[in-house]
């Protein structure tokens, strides 16, 4: 079992800690650190500012969501980050959900799937570099000539050659259709909310994947990237009182009431009514109600919490349940010190 450090996207202000936290992370033996971006800080400009001060841990996002970039500039953002971390890039890709996608990036949500398809085959296209890029389309045509297109656009082949034309691409799905297609085309999954109870519901979606003509990766060169919370306390309830606010945000508030991906999560693992109470409670802005209506058994499902021993007993849980690296959110170095010896006995194994 690998660990990442998942550093997330910036609150109202940067994280005060975040170099010393990835400073650790490397020295703990970490083997990557991640960052997102939402509607506020973007992943790839912190990353490659904290991950100059380091020199072996992988530099992921996780994820950069596609609606923000073409898939060229995206490409160009890859190729450079990589060049400058010696070939320890890793792009974690998301489609994000309608409402940032419409309401922040101004573009439609419609055709997810064919959206990320389209935009992972330009990418490879540049890393790869054995021709000018062009697409077919219909999401990203290159070159452009549609509406109000000069029609001097070309195809064009990238002046930088890159660094390794096999940067892994790793992509954040939650839905079975989603995780199919990135055990189609991809190199790893990103798993948000995940639980071993339902690996074989998983494992379902990943072999369809895997099964299809062309497939990129079998199961024994993919990778599963969960985020899991992992805190080593001997004070378990004060861990999930912290926890329960935040995941009444994402069940209840995240995304539109209509479509919320992180609540389907949810509802797959049998919260359904539990989803739609907090849900109900948040909208009507009763937040403090909603965090009180967390089941522990929901945060325990999807996040490790637990004296040292519980810890160990979990990850071996997780492990066979075919996870290969778990994305730790560190809040402090307390926390750190605390998760070395366990990741010192994980890279000994």
């Amino acid at each position: 079992m690998r660990f990442g450090l998942q550093l997330g996207y910036w609150g109202a202000q940067p994280p005060a800690n975040a170099q010393e936290l990835v400073n650790a992370a490397e020295d703990a033996g970490f083997d990557a650190v991640f960052t997102a971006e939402s509607w506020g800080s973007d992943a790839f400009t912190p990353l490659a500012w904290w991950g100059s001060q380091t020199s072996r841990v992988r530099l992921g996002t996780s994820v950069v969501q596609l609606s923000a970039r073409t898939p060229t500039a995206t490409a160009m953002a890859a190729l450079s980050l990589d060049h400058l971390s010696g070939g320890r890039a890793i792009l974690g890709l998301g489609v994000s959900g309608p409402q940032v996608v419409e309401g922040w990036y101004g573009q439609p949500f419609a055709k997810p799937l064919g959206r990320t398809r389209e935009y992972v085959d330009i990418i490879r296209q540049v890393l790869a570099r054995e021709g000018k890029v062009t697409s077919d389309g219909p999401h990203y045509p290159l070159p452009y000539n549609g509406a109000g297109a000069s029609g001097l656009g070309k195809p064009l082949k990238p002046i930088t050659h890159p660094l390794r034309a096999d940067l892994p691409i790793w992509l954040g799905a939650e839905g079975p259709k989603n995780v199919a297609l990135t055990a189609e085309i991809a190199d790893g999954w990103l798993a948000i909310y995940y639980t071993p109870r339902l690996a074989d519901m998983y494992n379902e979606w990943l072999d369809e994947g895997f099964a299809r003509p062309g497939a990129r990766r079998s199961r024994e060169d993919f990778e599963i990237a969960a985020t899991a919370q992992v805190i080593i306390t001997e004070d378990p309830a004060a861990a999930l009182a912290y926890l329960k606010p935040v995941m009444a945000l994402y069940i209840g508030g995240m995304g539109a009431e209509e479509v919320n991906f992180h609540a389907e999560v949810y509802r797959r693992m049998g919260y359904g009514p539990q989803v739609d109470e907090i849900t109900r409670l948040f909208r009507s802005g009763r937040k403090e109600d909603a965090a009180k209506a967390v089941p522990d058994e929901l945060i325990h499902d999807t996040m490790i919490i637990g004296n040292e021993a519980h810890v160990r007993e979990q990850l071996k849980v997780w492990e066979k349940a075919g996870v290969t690296m778990l994305l730790v959110g560190v809040r402090d170095l307390d926390q750190m010190e605390k998760l070395k010896p366990i990741i010192a006995a994980e890279n000994r194994l």
